[in-house]
Formats: C-alpha cells, structure tokens, sequence
C-alpha cells in the first residue's frame, strides 16, 4: 500500500471514528431526554404494558427503538407492543412494518381497518383529510389497547409538535392549550403518553438517517399536511434561525405558567381576589425583568424620590 493510501485510510478512519461518536452521542441524548420525560411526568411503572403506535414514519420508529433501549436498563419491568393500523391507503406497502418487527423481536399488532374508504367518502375533494382520519385512527387504537390489555398508549409527538399545536390553537382557535406529555382519553379509559416530548425533530431526522429505518410515507392517500400547521412549522423555524434559543424559551414557557397573570376566571379566582396585606412574590413584581437590567443603586434612588 503506498504512503498515498496509508493516508487517505488514516482520513477515512479519522471520519468513520467521528461519525460514529457523533451518532453514539445522539443516541444517549434521546435517551436522557425520553426517559428525563417519562420521569418527569410518571409515564411508564412497573407492570406497565405499553402500546407503541408504529405509523411507518421517523418518529415512531425513534420512539419504539429509544424505549426498547430504555426497557432494558430500566430498574423497573414493563411489557412493550407496536401497533400498526393498516388504513388501506392505496399503494401502502403492508410487508414493510412486519418484516421490520420480527427482525427486531418485539411483538407486535397490525389492525386492518379500511377507514380509507370512510374518508374519501366523507371529505369534499381537495379538502385535508388529517382531522377525520386521526379521529377515525384514535377510536380504533383505543379498542386495541384493550384487546391488547394495555394501559399505556405511547405516541410518537416530539417537541416541535407540541409547539406547534401550542400556537395553532392561540392563532386559530384562540386557546391557550398545546399537546401534554400524558392525558387521559376523552371516555376516561386510557392513558395517552407522548415520551419525545423533549426531543427535537431534528434529532429524529438525523436518528431515523442513522438507523436506517424503513420509512412509509404519510401521504399515501394524498392529502396533503394541514396548511395552518405548515406556516406555524415555518415560523418556527425562521424564528431558530434567526433568534437562537427563542423556540426554547416558548417552550420552557409551557412547564412554568402562571395562571395570576394570565386572564382565564376558571383557572385563577379573579373574583374573590382579596387584599390579606401578605407580601406576594407572584405580585406586580413578576412583571419586572428577568434578570433585572437596572442597578440595584439606581432602583433605591428611584424609590426615594
């Protein structure tokens, strides 16, 4: 081998070491952030059976591989199912998502249900499809996780989901309400959790490149994504390019409310808001800055004028 080789090999070492720190490292930090998030918010104990819902796309996959991973360092026992519903969208490739699964091991469900058909029927031509078919989606996991004997439904949702949510609901519906990390379903029965809620899409981009998971295509049936959720994804991230750590702060904002000075008379009793003389750290204080910019020698002087 000429000194030529020799070197292009000692680069080609140097890369291929760099590469795979760099991947090693983005998988220990889904780690800690997933499983920072099932601690946080008592998602998953012992004894759980937990139904992962397995779409075929990036955020799934990440999901069920990360607590696969997690399930065998956990100090506690807890039992994992994927679920796929086969929708019936034209040219949806069923063999994928089984032949995955048994090469890993983990047992899984496939649900045909042609709730396809259903939705064609029902939305006008042109129209999106999301809203219906994940309502239609929703029921029928529902009735899985009990077939199944699951008590805990695990999605795929991440960060950027939530935030967008967050600001669709406030520019379109005029809510101050997002996507948690863990709620219980409408009729009360089962426990929805959402373990990526501290990751970033970028990570499972990158994870799902890493991996080389076998990725299916969310718009078989043509429709395309809801065009308001495009615009707040936009902005978001022209707001990261431009405005470094602004996303993280939105964010960090939905942990740490502070219902006093918000205005909703159900969450906080404006009504009965009384004068008791006791000094108040969530007071007219909590509109000062953080941290605050005036010299403390400036403020006394101030006040004593």
């Amino acid at each position: 081998m000429s000194e030529a080789d020799l070197d292009q090999l000692a680069v080609d070492t140097k890369k291929a070491e760099k590469v795979a720190y760099e991947n090693n490292k983005l998988h220990k930090r889904l780690c800690r952030l997933v499983g920072q998030a099932i601690g946080d918010f008592n998602m998953i104990e012992d004894g759980d059976k937990v139904m992962v819902c397995l779409s075929g796309g990036k955020d799934s996959y990440a999901l069920l591989d990360i607590l696969m991973t997690l399930r065998e360092r956990a100090p506690i026992h807890f039992d994992i199912v994927a679920v796929n519903l086969d929708q019936k969208q034209p040219n949806f490739p069923a063999e994928v998502l089984p032949a995955y699964l048994e090469k890993l091991g983990v047992p899984y469900h496939i649900e045909n249900q042609d709730t396809y058909s259903i939705v064609k029927r029902l939305i006008p031509e042109g129209k999106t499809t999301c809203s219906l078919c994940s309502r239609l989606r929703r029921g029928i996991l529902y009735r899985v996780a009990d077939e199944l004997g699951c008590n805990k439904i695990a999605l795929g949702h991440h960060r950027d989901d939530i935030l967008e949510t967050f600001f669709l609901n406030m520019f379109f519906g005029g809510k101050l309400k997002g996507m948690p990390a863990k709620l219980v379903s409408d009729d009360g029965k089962h426990m929805v959790i959402r373990p990526l809620a501290y990751v970033r899409e970028a990570d499972t981009e990158r994870y799902a490149e890493v991996k080389g998971f076998p990725i299916i295509p969310c718009d078989l049936c043509g429709s395309q994504e809801n065009l308001q959720r495009k615009q707040i994804k936009a902005m978001l991230r022209e707001w990261e390019k431009k405005h470094p750590g602004r996303v993280d702060n939105v964010f960090s904002s939905l942990n740490t409310v502070v219902p006093s000075h918000l205005m909703d008379r159900n969450l906080f009793g404006f009504a009965d808001l009384k004068v008791d003389g006791v000094a108040n750290p969530n007071g007219d204080i909590a509109f000062d800055e953080e941290p605050c910019s005036t010299p403390a020698a400036n403020i006394i002087s101030l006040t004593q004028l």
